[in-house]
């Protein structure tokens, strides 16, 4: 009997999970697999593109994962070339790589990477252990150690200018946020410039295991930035981290799923599906995902759309993509 019964719900979850697959309609051309470029372990963009990459693989029944990359901006180029189905990228990064700017393969035009999805917004924030004394940028010694993420990446392309725009002296360092955390843990950085999604796992794990300031920008400093560069105001809630008593004040960037351009659509409207209809999973993969809702499609005001993407745009959010937005058309 118990024989029975095991044989019977195995039948049982494998014809699930094959419906589940088979609920995608035509699956002509394609991927056996797919890899989602992210970037350094310890940022938000890894744990949240880990995250939808293991769901789309479940839920379509094919082999896929993330992969550990440089962000933003190589992401850009390994969606471009295919060496990458899926990636992650930031709006700033993604319209210097269209432009032929990206540092990685400079005059060459990545439009050969389409927007996916929405994500969520990247907050610029510093962060500095309690006992630096530091509590304001102004604050900031001269000469300061400053690690600003993996080179290439958003906050490596545009951190270290906002600093400067603001007056700051500093350091360059480079790394994994991982890393980062553990050399500010160390001594061995002053601060922390972080441009990632929040929570960064790597603030949440400091704040477990010492004393940090999550340094806001002035109103003064924010107005600056926002003048200077690509970026919006933006709120970092005071519930994001134990640390804060209020809302931090910072600006942000968005950020948007890629895939290349020459997947077919049926794959792409399908992973798109998994990803936007049911946000409450995504919110469970990494709180970031409280943005990834199919009404702010219109965030996108620099890549050409995946022709997949925009169907499913269109008809589950009413989206008003012009033809010239969408890629071959």
């Amino acid at each position: 009997m118990q024989k029975i019964t095991a044989l019977t719900l195995a039948v049982t979850c494998a014809m699930t999970g094959q419906a589940m697959a088979d609920g995608h309609g035509d699956r002509t051309g394609w991927p056996e697999s797919f890899t989602v470029g992210t970037a350094s372990q310890g940022g938000t963009f890894f744990a949240y593109g880990s995250g939808w990459a293991n769901l789309v693989a479940e839920e379509l029944g094919i082999s896929g994962g993330a992969e550990v990359t440089g962000g933003p901006m190589q992401n850009m180029a390994l969606v471009h070339t295919g060496d990458a189905q899926f990636g992650m990228t930031t709006m700033g990064p993604a319209a210097e790589s269209l432009a032929g700017t990206n540092p990685i393969a400079p005059g060459l035009q990545m439009t050969n990477a389409c927007a996916m999805f929405p994500m969520y917004q990247t907050p610029f924030s510093v962060t500095a252990l309690s006992s630096s004394g530091i509590t304001s940028i102004s604050e900031i010694p001269d000469g300061a150690r400053i690690g600003f993420g993996p080179a290439g990446s958003t906050s490596d392309t545009y951190f270290p200018l906002m600093m400067e725009e603001l007056g700051v002296n500093f350091e360059r360092r480079n790394g994994g946020w991982s890393d980062l955390g553990g050399q500010l843990q160390d001594g061995l950085l002053d601060v922390i410039a972080f441009a990632a999604g929040v929570p960064v796992p790597a603030v949440s794990q400091l704040e477990v295991q010492t004393d940090v300031n999550i340094i806001e920008f002035t109103e003064e400093e924010q107005a600056k930035i926002i003048e200077a560069f690509p970026v919006s105001a933006f709120e970092i809630a005071a519930e994001t981290y134990t640390t804060l008593e209020a809302p931090a004040r910072s600006v942000s960037m968005w950020n948007f799923a890629i895939a290349n351009c020459d997947l077919p659509a049926s794959f792409v409207n399908a992973a798109v599906d998994v990803v936007m209809s049911d946000n409450e999973r995504m919110v469970n993969i990494h709180r970031a995902a409280t943005a990834t809702l199919p009404e702010n499609w219109d965030k996108n005001t620099v890549m050409k759309w995946h022709p997949g993407a925009a169907q499913w745009f269109k008809d589950n959010a009413g989206a008003d993509i012009p033809d010239s937005m969408i890629h071959g058309m």
